[in-house]
């Protein structure tokens, strides 16, 4: 689980962690991100939160998502 820094915002927080996966190679090329569902689950952040941590992503170039598959890495 996460230590929340109360200073940042938590789809900052999340984001982070998930970029950090990317750059390490833990999510790699092709591999599915956490869905919305997930992230709410596994961080205890809201959907409207995890929504913005996908979309950060996908802004960033990290990854493309594909309606009714979901968001994988590029």
């Amino acid at each position: 689980m996460i230590e929340w820094d109360e200073t940042r915002p938590r789809w900052e927080q999340v984001a982070e962690v998930l970029r950090d996966k990317i750059r390490s190679g833990e999510l790699p090329p092709g591999s599915r991100v956490p869905s919305v569902v997930s992230l709410t689950r596994e961080y205890g952040i809201s959907h409207v939160t995890a929504q913005k941590v996908l979309v950060a992503l996908r802004e960033e170039g990290l990854t493309k998502t594909t309606p009714g598959l979901g968001s994988f890495v590029k």
